[in-house]
Order: C-alpha cells, then structure tokens, then sequence
C-alpha cells in the first residue's frame, strides 16, 4: 500500500495586530486544520495526531506568537531540526508601527509585552524578539495597507492550490511619491523611461491600456531591461527553488504607479509565465491619482 504524502505545514507568526487571526481563518477556509496560539514544543504531537485522525495528506496550519511565552524561543529550533516530517511553510505578517498602535487601540486591547508601559514599547519589545523569525520567513506579508479583504486575497493566493512544488512570483506596480512595498524581495524603478504622463493622448490612460504599454515598452532601454531583469529573476527563482523558497515579490515603481511600473509589472509576469512560474502582476497605487 502507498503511503500517503505528506500535507504542507503552514506555521503563521507575526507582529501583534497585523493580522495572524484574519490569516488563520483563510487558511481554515482553504481547508487547513487550524491551531491557534500553539506553543512550539507541541507541533510534532498537532502533527501526529492529526496524521491519525485525518490522515497524512490533510494540511496543517498554526499561528504561534509571543502569547506562547517561553515557548516561543524554540519554535525557530523546531522548525530548523524538521521535527514535524512535513514541508513547512512560514509566513511572517508584519505592518509599520504606528498602524498596529491604531488596531490594537481601535481593539481596546494591551499588548503582551505591554508590561504596564506605552503600547509602543510592547510593539518593539516583540520586535526584537521576532527578528530571527522575520529574517527566516519564507513569505513576508506587509499588512499596513492592506484591509481585511486583500490580506484574505494574499493568503488565499500563496495556499489556495495544491500545486507546491512551482515558484509563485508576484510582481506589484507601485508609485514611489507614495512610498516603497517594505515586503518586497526585489525593488526595479522605471522612472529611467519617458512618463506617458506628458503624452496628452496617454495620460488618462494606464499601464494596463495597449497604448500605454506599446509606448512604455518601445522607449530607448525598455527592452533591455526586461531581457536582463528577467533573465536576473530567473537565476533568483531557481536558487528559491533549490533552497525551498516558494514565493518571490518583486516590486516595480515609477512616480506615481499608473503608467511605467503597470506597464512593465504586467510585461515581467507574463515573461516569468512564460518561463513556467506561477506569475502575476498586481497594482498597489492604481486609481489613487
């Protein structure tokens, strides 16, 4: 008799108030069974038991974060020793300070490391204690402008599939006037291309308009680019690859991320199609002007 594969492990982690809950029950609804605020020391036994009560193929998620206490210090050793015998996943939910100090006030709830003191001293006393975990994430998702309906998008995109062993690349259109993705492995500016924005007939135009793009991808540099920026991205993807990585974002900025950077987002997914990977282009500041 074949022995059933293995589900993936999900383990979420984060900073508190950056969405690990919203997290949780996408996940749940994908059809992972769902453990919340596990310490770490009992993943193996989560895994065993579900193993023999809903068999080796179901897939497992579990949100561990300093509630777990003492506990939280071996998570990063469990994981690293493979202790569950599954392929693990983590994911890091991260925002900038002062949105997470706005959703904990809005929840009228102290921080675990609050200690009696300013809620921001909580949010960067678990910072400190969530470094290690941030830098060794496989998937880092940046919350701050994201509401709950797009963090449900994100997490229903990188889990909503069984397909695990392609590289999922996401490429994200952005404006620089309005600041950088901070989860992004990868940052390009388009800003050395001609602005469609001083073209009268393009300027109410976007990327994502045929006009937009001929004019965009036929400027002096702009195919150049794209054959050695792709060809970058591919020698990065494999090396993902190799070392278990399964998720790349790579951020793309012009001015105001309406005209070059859709453009060229949406011409750096399709090539990255091309090549066999999971791709797709996403427009962060898109209507915003």
């Amino acid at each position: 008799m074949t022995a059933q594969p293995a589900g993936e492990l999900v383990v979420v982690t984060g900073m508190t108030g950056a969405g690990r809950s919203t997290a949780a029950k996408e996940l749940e609804d994908l059809g992972y069974y769902v453990v919340d605020n596990l310490p770490p020391s009992l993943l193996p036994d989560v895994v065993r038991l579900v193993d023999e009560s809903q068999g080796r193929s179901q897939r497992i998620a579990v949100v561990v974060d300093v509630r777990s206490g003492s506990f939280f210090q071996g998570l990063r050793s469990a994981l690293a020793h493979g202790v569950t015998g599954r392929h693990t996943t983590l994911v890091f939910l991260d925002a900038v300070d002062e949105v997470l100090v706005r959703r904990q006030e809005a929840a009228r709830r102290p921080h675990p490391l609050q200690e009696g003191g300013r809620l921001l001293d909580g949010l960067k006393r678990e910072r400190v204690v969530l470094a290690d975990l941030r830098s060794d994430a496989d998937l880092v998702i940046d919350t701050s402008n994201l509401n709950v309906h797009q963090l449900t998008d994100r997490i229903a995109e990188s889990f909503g599939t069984p397909e695990t062993t392609r590289l999922r690349v996401t490429t994200i259109s952005f404006g620089f006037k309005y600041g950088i993705p901070v989860d992004a492995d990868y940052v390009a500016d388009m800003r050395f291309l001609p602005n469609p924005h001083w073209v009268p007939e393009l300027r109410a135009l976007t990327g994502r308009d045929q006009d937009v793009a001929d004019y965009v991808l036929s400027r002096l540099g702009a195919a150049e680019f794209l054959d050695q920026y792709v060809s970058l991205l591919t020698g990065v993807a494999e090396g993902y690859l190799r070392e278990g990585k399964r998720f790349m974002r790579v951020a793309i900025g012009c001015t105001g991320g309406k005209h070059r950077s859709v453009a060229m987002s949406e011409e750096i997914a399709r090539r990255m199609q091309e090549r066999g990977y999971v791709a797709r282009a996403l427009h962060r500041d898109l209507g915003r002007e």
